[in-house]
């Protein structure tokens, strides 16, 4: 069987900035991206995503009959995975009108969907004749799984991050080989619950898993002093900084340095925040950096509902929550001392930074503060992203700058918002 992760056009505008650089599939939540979720899940096939055609994956796969299609907006449990294990050919699944799954045949047909900021190119999408009678074979089971999670807004990585944790601890971890906790370490809670690879390195941190799981994947740092309580995720090759105080359910992806104070959050990969300061209801990107002292509220003095810039509608849109702090696109920065406010939304390679509160949407290749604005110029982005890069062995690629350079011409709209010079 070969799989096809899709993203539904509307789903991945609803999920920028954070999509501008990735498929749905290749966001973070708990101890995965959902498309190394789903991989585990079906380990035996070959897997590819489709969303916005500049961030497909290159490896298309020859279109066959037999191929399963999964909503990659649909994040997984135990129910609706027997029953997309037991779809018969030319059947799927769907609730509330959207398509979770199909069995079958879904021919690509090139589309632009025009947004309030550009048209961009999408294979799968709702008005494919093919999609709508995958739509038309597909049964409703709103009946039999009411609680399914269908991931829309950015906001929703970090409300749902416990549950994700939990599924992937208790479905993938409890059989791994375990590194045993020093006695220079203080654990509170089950020791069922936590998982330390025996390749990882921790001493002198108090854990809690009386409140939720904690998993330290292989090659991971956690320095002396750090005091964590679960759910809690530190992936592989990441540190966390001396005297670091963690709430859950918040996730460290691969290579980030996380220091200072953080509450329910998710940060993706290659990531930094060593420095002391206050993260909470928030998700940052790859290759960001919040400088020393950065800051960002996560509750409205009047405590009345976060609204957050939502780029599908063109305006700030309710959450629902009175929780949320800061979303970061990638390879965005701020200075020292920043201050984010409730709500903020950061688009892809900024540099914030300043002595007040900026903007609550910061357009894309932003470069300032509370002051002034400026158009952060692609020739000095891909320097800083290289410099960055570097100091993980890794490097900004002709790829890398491709999709950067599409995202800006993407966004100019948005750019325009603001009068500023490029500089």
């Amino acid at each position: 069987m070969k799989i096809v992760l899709f993203d539904l056009p509307e789903n991945w505008a609803t999920l920028l900035p954070l999509t501008f650089t990735r498929s749905i599939s290749n966001i973070r939540m708990g101890l995965f991206t959902s498309k190394e979720r789903w991989q585990k899940i079906f380990p035996e096939c070959s897997i590819i995503s489709l969303s916005a055609e500049y961030v497909n994956d290159n490896n298309f796969l020859d279109i066959e009959d037999e191929m399963l299609y999964i909503n990659t907006s649909l994040l997984p449990d135990k129910h609706t995975i027997a029953t997309i294990k037991k779809l018969d050919l030319h059947k799927g699944i769907h609730k509330n009108g959207q398509l979770l799954a199909y069995k079958g045949y879904i021919k690509y047909n090139e589309q632009w969907i025009k947004f309030p900021f550009a048209e961009v190119k999408f294979l799968i999408h709702p008005q494919n004749l093919h999609y709508q009678k995958a739509l038309l074979q597909s049964e409703d089971i709103a009946s039999t799984h009411k609680d399914i999670l269908y991931l829309q807004y950015p906001y929703q990585i970090f409300q749902w991050n416990e549950q994700i944790i939990s599924f992937d601890f208790e479905n993938f971890v409890l059989e791994l080989p375990k590194g045993l906790l020093s006695h220079s370490n203080q654990l509170i809670g089950p020791e069922k619950k936590l998982y330390i690879s025996p390749k990882a390195k921790i001493e002198g941190s108090i854990v809690n898993t009386n409140t939720g799981y904690v998993f330290i994947d292989e090659d991971a740092e956690w320095m002396e002093g750090a005091m964590i309580r679960g759910p809690f995720v530190l992936s592989k090759n990441a540190v966390l900084k001396m005297g670091a105080k963690i709430y859950g359910a918040t996730s460290i992806g691969p290579h980030c340095k996380v220091g200072g104070e953080v509450n329910n959050s998710v940060f993706f990969g290659y990531s930094n925040k060593a420095h002391d300061g206050f993260v909470g209801n928030s998700v940052v990107g790859e290759w960001c950096n919040l400088g020393a002292d950065t800051n960002n509220s996560n509750l409205k003095n009047n405590y009345g509902e976060v609204k957050i810039f939502n780029y599908l509608e063109d305006k700030p849109a309710g959450t629902g929550s009175q929780f949320c702090g800061l979303i970061m696109g990638d390879h965005s920065k701020s200075g020292i001392n920043t201050m984010f406010n409730t709500g903020t939304v950061v688009g892809v390679g900024c540099n914030v930074y300043g002595a007040d509160f900026p903007a609550k949407h910061i357009p894309c290749f932003t470069w300032g503060g509370t002051e002034t604005f400026e158009e952060y110029a692609l020739n000095k982005l891909f320097y800083a992203a290289q410099e960055m890069m570097k100091r993980r062995h890794q490097e900004l690629s002709e790829k890398d700058k491709a999709l950067l350079s599409k995202i800006k011409e993407i966004t100019e709209y948005h750019r325009k918002t603001i009068n500023y010079e490029e500089k």
